[in-house]
């Protein structure tokens, strides 16, 4: 039987990192964690890529020749389109960047695989009084992303919006847990940041689950790959047990263990 696999074309914010990196971690490093058993995720994601560098380093090619039927090809950009000073990477919100969305959305659908267009992450930028996000964090690009799914019937979840609901609500000082706020000697290679953009596990898996969110409020066949919740009433608040060890509202553990019983097996 051939299981579904998850494609993830994107940047840093999506990538599978390896120790050397630890503790960055992208949001498809951890996104296994929602789906059934033989549901697998292949990252493709790469630092510093943008639709228009992903796409020209023959990145996407590499996704197309491995796209089969039923997969899924997830697709989340915008971090380094808008860097206008590099010509290998900027794109124009409302022309090429929505221009090469639909390379992918077209080359998933070539395949017989199925296309989620997701908006980049907000970045975590406090105004001076650390309770709300500066407006803007990615410039016109998440709002063109939207405009051209809506335009083509393409699913698309807007993390843009839901991360930054989502960090003002948890505030300043928890969130400095999800990014990469680091001390010098804390973990190699790193030294003294604040890096407000790039994600630690916790991050990764809280903005993961807004995502699986997404799916299930899409519906099949997007929410088919996705475990049951059982008790619970969202992936967010199902990640957020495990995450702030929330005792007194967690499941009960025999629950939990079978949300991912890997006897299970995946049904479609």
């Amino acid at each position: 039987m051939d299981y579904p696999v998850v494609h993830w074309a994107g940047d840093s914010t999506v990538k599978k990192n390896n120790i050397n990196r630890y503790p960055q971690s992208g949001i498809g490093q951890y996104f296994d964690l929602f789906l059934k058993p033989f549901v697998f995720v292949f990252d493709h994601a790469e630092n510093g890529r943008s639709t228009k560098s992903f796409i020209d380093e023959g990145r996407a090619k590499v996704i197309g020749d491995n796209l089969k039927p039923g997969d899924f090809l997830f697709i989340q950009f915008g971090h380094n389109d808008e860097k206008q000073n590099d010509p290998a990477r900027y794109t124009e919100p409302y022309g090429s960047y929505t221009e090469n969305l639909k390379f992918f959305c077209d080359l998933a659908r070539s395949k017989g695989a199925h296309p989620l267009l997701i908006t980049p992450v907000y970045r975590r930028q406090f105004e001076e009084d650390k309770k709300s996000l500066k407006p803007g964090s990615h410039k016109d690009y998440p709002d063109a992303m939207k405009a051209f799914a809506k335009a083509c019937g393409v699913p698309c979840v807007d993390l843009c919006t839901l991360s930054k609901d989502l960090i003002e609500k948890a505030g300043f000082e928890e969130t400095k847990s999800w990014f990469m706020h680091l001390k010098s000697g804390e973990y190699l290679p790193f030294k003294d940041q604040e890096d407000n953009s790039h994600l630690k596990p916790k991050g990764a898996i809280i903005f993961g689950a807004l995502i699986a969110d997404g799916l299930k409020k899409i519906g099949p066949p997007y929410s088919d790959i996705l475990i049951p919740l059982e008790e619970a009433e969202s992936y967010s608040e199902l990640a957020q047990y495990g995450i702030f060890g929330k005792d007194d509202t967690c499941p009960d553990p025999g629950t939990k263990a079978a949300l991912l019983d890997e006897d299970a097996g995946y049904k479609a």
